[in-house]
Order: structure tokens, then sequence, then C-alpha cells
């Protein structure tokens, strides 16, 4: 697979988002067997950005994250998150305070079996903590060997400026698709400007641009996806529309809607590794075919022209978390 640069950091332009193997998602934590044999397989097929965090579970992806990588540590470049899970009494919502991060990068250490993380996000900003005491007491933990590289998630670009001027951060976690053109216009130019990779989390649309959803029954009732506007019985069928253009163009060269929809992604730049989750080898080999196809000016284009998804990317509550 060809790899890129998040900011001075190697990946594979293709990760695996480990989220759905534990958590939200129908079926999650059904099959722990299923999920490493597809951890194993990603890293056959030269997978190395593996994507997890403390509140899967809570706590149980982490674990089986830790459980898959035995023996393979050195291959990967590990990515957790820290910052909704409050370990300091501060009770819910977001906590980046220097105590919080300090407990929590023992607890992930610790699931995760290994003695440092190679990549270190803040789930989400915490506005009860200024970004310089998250992002120096991150740099504490860089010096003392606990993590590699510094990330940030679903950051705003003030945000991100200021971060960056206490310590470089390599990479920016946001959500990013074909369903989701957010960061392009104002995150993206800073990432560059400041020559910091790009990681899109839900580069699928939560499984939209597979093309294999076709109506919410599909869904279990703890699925996150039954409260999520973008598959709300308004916005469904709109959406479905946009998925089958996906669908349309995948048919004219021989590939998958999901393998178009990560192409088109990859074709945005090099500094962009997408976070494609699934706790199945056929899945995963699927998503990691990806790599090989080219999708010509024409079809770029039309892709790139479709209208926006109907309805907000989370619910009312959880968009509030995310400085857009």
């Amino acid at each position: 697979m060809k790899h890129i640069k998040l900011g001075d950091l190697d990946v594979a332009r293709i990760g695996l988002g480990a989220m759905g193997m534990s958590h939200a998602y129908t079926g999650a934590g059904s099959d722990d067997t299923e999920s490493i044999r597809t951890v194993h397989r990603a890293l056959e097929l030269g997978v190395t950005l593996i994507d997890t965090a403390e509140v899967y579970g809570p706590y149980l992806n982490e674990e089986l994250i830790g459980r898959a990588l035995k023996g393979h540590r050195d291959e990967v470049v590990l990515a957790t998150k820290f910052g909704l899970i409050s370990h300091t009494g501060r009770g819910s919502g977001a906590d980046s305070s220097p105590a919080n991060i300090r407990a929590a990068i023992e607890g992930s250490l610790q699931r995760l079996d290994t003695d440092h993380i190679d990549l270190y996000y803040q789930h989400r900003v915490d506005p009860g903590t200024p970004i310089e005491d998250v992002v120096g007491t991150l740099a504490e933990l860089v010096g003392e060997g606990k993590i590699r590289h510094i990330g940030l998630s679903e950051a705003g670009p003030d945000t991100i400026r200021r971060a960056h001027a206490v310590h470089p951060v390599t990479a920016v976690q946001s959500e990013y698709s074909l369903f989701t053109r957010d960061p392009e216009a104002q995150v993206l130019p800073v990432l560059r400007e400041l020559n910091i990779g790009m990681v899109p989390y839900s580069p699928l649309g939560r499984g939209f641009l597979t093309g294999t959803i076709r109506s919410t029954d599909q869904f279990a009732d703890n699925d996150f996806r039954a409260d999520n506007p973008r598959f709300s019985a308004d916005n469904f069928q709109h959406n479905l529309r946009l998925a089958d253009e996906v669908a349309a163009v995948a048919g004219q060269i021989g590939a998958t809607p999901a393998q178009v929809a990560l192409a088109w992604l990859l074709a945005q730049g090099d500094d962009i590794a997408p976070i494609p989750g699934t706790r199945r080898v056929s899945r995963v080999e699927e998503n990691v075919g990806a790599d090989a196809v080219q999708l010509s000016a024409e079809q770029l284009a039309q892709l790139t022209g479709l209208p926006s998804a109907a309805g907000d990317t989370h619910n009312a509550a959880q968009m509030r978390m995310m400085e857009r």
C-alpha cells in the first residue's frame, strides 16, 4: 500500500478504525475472534494506522486492540484518544484537565499493553481547559516517552493554531467523506499551512456510502445511528439517492461503492489517511482495495459535485461538542 505523511509521521494511507468492533454499531462486541482476525488481516495487507479510544466500550475496545496487537506492536502506528471520560470527578462532558490526561494515559497504556502511544488525540475540545494547558501536558508526555505524537479531534482552526504554537500537532481527526465536506472550507487549509495531517473518520458515511444500507430496519435498537439525523425518515431517502450515485460510478470501473468513496478521499491530497471502520475480514480487504482504484478527472468531478447530504452528522448533544 502507498504511504503518506501525517506531519512527520509515516503511515499507510488507509488505516483501520476499531470502534465498531466493540461499540456503537449493530453487532459490536458479538465476535471478538473475528475482530482480532480483522486486525491481523489488515496488518498483512499493509495497514499501519490502528485507531481506538478509551471511551469505546468504554475501555473494551482498547483491551481488544491490546490483545490483537500481541506480538505485532512494532508493526503499527497505534492511536487512541482521551477526554470524553473524566477520571477526576468532574462529571459528564469533556475533561482534558492535566490531571485527567495523566490518569487517562496510564489506563490506555495498561489496556493496550504497551509502553507508548504513537498518536494521542484529544477526543473533543474541552471548553473548561485552555488548549495551551492541554498541549503543554501532552508535550510533557512526549518528553517522558509515553506518547510520540499529538493529535486533536474535531477542533476548529483557532484551536489548531493555538495548540500547534505550544507543540507540533501531527494530525487532526475529523469526519470527512463525500457525505461530510465540512473540513474543506477552513480546517484543511490551516492543516496544510502548518503541515498537519488529516485523518478522516466515518469516511464511508457510517456505512451509507457502501451501498449496503437500504433501511434503518437493519439496525439493532442500540445502534447509535438510530438517533443520527442523517438516518432519520426525513433525510434517509435523499441520502440514499446520493449513495446510489456513488454506486453508479463504482459500476463504471468495476469497483465497489466503498472503494470509490475511499478513492475520492485519497484523491483529495497526500496528507490524508482515512480510517474506515470494520470488524470483518472481508470488509477490510475491500477497503484496502481502494488503494489501487484510479478515478478519472470526470469521475472525480462528478463525485465532488454531488449535493450535500441531508441532516447533521451527529445528534444535537454531540454537535455541541464539535468546533464547526
